[in-house]
Order: structure tokens, then C-alpha cells, then sequence
């Protein structure tokens, strides 16, 4: 897999100074050279996300995200939800102090690529993000446990789910393309490795999204690592 481009332009969005100079830190630690705008609530990171907006052809200049989620206009799945819909595929982070499955699953549903806390060491935080060229969800520790024990549901509450809730089988195919996005794939170097059009792998994508009842490319990778497709290491 030919790795992601380390990023050139992020938005780091937190209303504490001290939180926003740690992540900057971080990032400049990660990716030498990084340019990073900076937003203390919900109404400036859109305003930035106006200055740079997409070009003609629906290229997103800002290429990662590091996001609060409590922020004092709102919460920070606002600027991820956002985000996704610019396309361009940039990677969104949350790097806030909750922890709860109130904040974790929606952000992950919005689309958030990765979930740190911030009482991670800020060589750990550096680690994590230069992880994101392999394709590695940055993923604090407690977050991926709890990431985890949402698939270990006993047998009987497996068997007493409603008929309607039961998940669809993907398809060889989609088994396929599942294993390259958990890797860190984009959509379209799927297509190229499995010889698709974009526009087939992206429905491919799709289908899968619906069929195993998730938003994200971090639920994703667990998803894939719960069927077997890559080992759990390579998260």
C-alpha cells in the first residue's frame, strides 16, 4: 500500500490555550513543515473552513483535523459532520477529556478517523498521529477497550436481537474491500488494487457502511478485525 501523504495544512479546534498548545506541539512534532489554523469554538473553525474551501474539483486543502468536542458553541461532531461533507477525505481526530459512549460513539458516527483523551504523554500523542500515514487509527487505549467491548455481547443477547437489527453477510467482494479500507486504504487506491471503477468501490463502501451499521472508517477497522479480515495488531 503506497502510504498517505503526511498532511501540509490542519485545523486544530479547542477553546484552552494550554490543550491548543499542546496539540500544536504534537502536530509540528508529527509533521514537519505542518501549517495549522487554529479555532477556539464552532463559529471560527467555520469560518475557516469558508477561507479554504473545497476547489473545483471537490479537494479539500485541509488534509487533518484535531477536534474538542466541548466546546462553548456546541459540540465539536459539528465540525466533523462538516468536514466529511467537503469530501476530500480528511482525517478528523477528537482529542477532548470524555470519554463516555455519550461522546465516543457519535463522534465515531460522524466520522471521526481516531479518538485520543488528553491525558496521553505528548510523545505518545506524536506517536499516534504519525501512525496515520500507515493507515493506524489514532485510538487512546481506554477508547479502543471500550471499541472492543461493544463485540464481546453475550451469546443470549445475540440471540434475542430483533430479527430486523440482524446484520446482512457481506459479500466476498465487500469482504475485500472492507480489509483494504480497515488498512488504511482510501477508496480509491481500493478500486485501483482490486481493478474498480471509484465510483464502484465507492458504492461497495456504501453497502458496507449500511450493512454492518456504521459511519466511520474506525468503525470500520474494528468491524474488519471482529470478522477476521486483518489481525488486531494492525489497528
Amino acid at each position: 500500500m503506497s502510504a498517505r501523504l503526511a498532511p501540509r495544512l490542519a485545523l486544530l479546534v479547542d477553546d484552552q490555550v494550554p490543550e491548543r498548545a499542546w496539540l500544536r506541539n504534537a502536530l509540528l512534532q508529527a509533521f514537519a513543515g505542518i501549517h495549522i489554523l487554529e479555532a477556539a469554538s464552532i463559529a471560527d473553525a467555520f469560518q475557516m473552513l469558508k477561507r479554504h474551501a473545497a476547489d473545483a474539483y471537490g479537494r479539500n486543502p485541509i488534509d487533518l483535523a484535531l477536534i474538542d468536542l466541548g466546546l462553548p458553541d456546541g459540540s465539536g461532531v459539528r465540525i466533523i459532520e462538516a468536514l466529511q461533507e467537503r469530501g476530500g477525505h480528511c482525517p478528523c481526530v477528537v482529542s477532548t477529556v470524555f470519554d463516555d459512549d455519550a461522546h465516543v460513539f457519535p463522534a465515531l458516527r460522524a466520522g471521526a478517523l481516531g479518538y485520543v483523551l488528553k491525558d496521553l504523554p505528548a510523545a505518545a500523542l506524536t506517536h499516534m498521529l504519525r501512525g496515520i500515514l500507515g493507515g493506524q487509527p489514532p485510538l487512546s487505549p481506554s477508547i479502543a477497550r471500550r471499541l472492543l467491548r461493544q463485540f464481546r455481547a453475550a451469546p443470549t443477547e445475540r440471540l434475542c436481537a430483533e430479527p430486523a437489527h440482524r446484520q446482512e453477510a457481506l459479500t466476498p467482494r465487500e469482504s475485500e474491500v472492507l480489509q483494504l479500507i480497515a488498512k488504511g486504504y482510501t477508496v480509491q487506491q481500493s478500486a485501483i488494487t482490486l481493478s474498480l471503477s471509484p465510483h464502484a468501490a465507492a458504492g461497495y463502501v456504501k453497502d458496507i457502511y449500511r450493512k454492518l451499521s456504521i459511519n466511520s472508517r474506525a468503525e470500520a477497522t474494528m468491524e474488519a478485525a471482529r470478522l477476521g479480515l486483518v489481525a488486531r495488531e494492525q489497528r
